[in-house]
């Protein structure tokens, strides 16, 4: 494959030198085009060591060749990493004002783009502007993800890590269809239980497993039902985007479960990956509750939720394949596996996925581990890698099934 990966001038730069050495290995031609700005941070000599292919930042170069424009007809991807608010502002006005820009407007191939920002520049209303425009376009945003920044900043932002994009991109150039004509429903996120109008019970729970799974089953051909409880900001932005996926909305666990048995009745395949409460409030408050009525002590009576998983295996139409989600602080690894059996036994579904959770494990991180329990008990596979990967990996358990 002709590929072309574009640099801006952000200091992910350095983390871009990396991609362009996977996509080299996997033995596409790599064409790096870098703005005048990206060399101040990774020097020419360095992208054409990398690439293998003479690199410049002018339109004015090779002109009998037509190099502003042959470039992006040529390619088969276009890859942009990072690409700045500034860049991102450009590309949506079709600005064309050095060679990546031409290049851009000259090319018909699928197009990737991997934000990198600080917080407040990514959440400028004009950014996101910017980004729904290019989403319309048929532009592929990866990212960003919520890390560290440069400066001792910590939020959205941060660069997709390389072997990210470099699955994200594999996936793109060579398609898989297993789920092609499968009507999927994923639910993800954390329901919250109100306690009054102001106050709930929650859980740490960001929605990015379940979205994941949504979104990996979509690219694999299926018609995708995500239904969201609470998730983390901009979480559910490139599900909305994604040409096969619905998005529902729920806040309870009652809400959740309402919605679940309207959608799954002629689903092939329900993935629980939602965060449910085991309890609610068993009278919430019409009115907050404030501390001067409550003596300096509030006790609150809680009754256990609804069963949503155990409702839709016993509802379940012949065929219908139910995939379970387990988050245990278990750590000793043989009893984490006997108590995922027992559940997936108590519960019924055709796989049960488990993963260790604790206060700096499993939530509000990129990266995920879980472990895929069979029908017989047995375990079919233990992933580890990014949220995206192991969502693929589900559903490899689950169409070999």
């Amino acid at each position: 494959m002709y590929v072309i990966v574009g640099v801006t001038g952000g200091i992910a730069a350095y983390k871009t030198v990396q991609l362009v050495r996977l996509l080299v290995l996997d033995g596409h031609e790599v064409h790096v085009i870098p703005t005048e700005d990206a060399v101040r941070f990774v020097g020419i000599p360095t992208w054409e060591a990398i690439s293998r292919n003479p690199v410049t930042t002018s339109v004015h170069d090779d002109v009998a060749k037509v190099r502003h424009v042959a470039l992006g007809q040529a390619a088969d991807l276009v890859i942009v990493a990072p690409a700045t608010a500034n860049f991102l502002a450009k590309m949506a006005a079709g600005l064309a004002d050095d060679l990546l820009g031409t290049s851009l407007l000259a090319t018909t191939a699928p197009v990737v783009v991997a934000p990198a920002m600080h917080t407040e520049m990514w959440r400028h209303p004009a950014t996101e502007h910017n980004v729904e425009v290019l989403r319309g376009r048929g532009v592929h945003l990866v990212g960003p993800e919520d890390g560290p920044l440069t400066g001792g900043d910590v939020g959205p932002g941060r660069m997709t890590e390389p072997e990210q994009l470099h699955a994200f991109v594999t996936a793109l150039l060579s398609p898989r269809d297993d789920l092609a004509g499968r009507r999927v429903v994923v639910t993800a996120g954390g329901t919250r239980e109100p306690i009054d109008p102001v106050r709930y019970i929650g859980n740490r729970s960001s929605g990015r497993q379940g979205v994941a799974v949504a979104l990996a089953a979509a690219d694999r051909g299926a018609r995708v039902t995500l239904i969201a409880a609470h998730t983390d900001t901009d979480v559910l932005a490139e599900a909305r985007a994604h040409p096969r996926v619905d998005v529902a909305l729920a806040g309870s666990a009652a809400e959740l479960a309402a919605e679940v048995s309207t959608r799954a009745a002629d689903a092939d395949i329900v993935v629980m990956a939602a965060a449910v409460a085991d309890y609610r409030v068993a009278e919430a408050s019409e009115r907050k509750l404030a501390k001067e009525e409550t003596g300096g002590e509030l006790t609150l009576r809680l009754v256990e939720t609804a069963d949503i998983l155990a409702a839709l295996v016993r509802d379940r139409r012949d065929g219908q394949i139910i995939v379970g989600f387990a988050a245990e602080t278990e750590t000793d690894a043989a009893a984490l596996l006997e108590r995922a059996r027992r559940k997936r036994r108590r519960k019924g579904v055709d796989i049960l996925a488990v993963n260790e959770v604790g206060w700096q494990k499993g939530f509000e991180s990129a990266d995920n581990t879980l472990t895929f329990i069979g029908a017989h008990d047995e375990v079919i596979a233990t992933v580890s890698g990014t949220k995206r990967e192991v969502a693929d990996a589900l559903w490899d358990a689950v169409a070999s099934r």
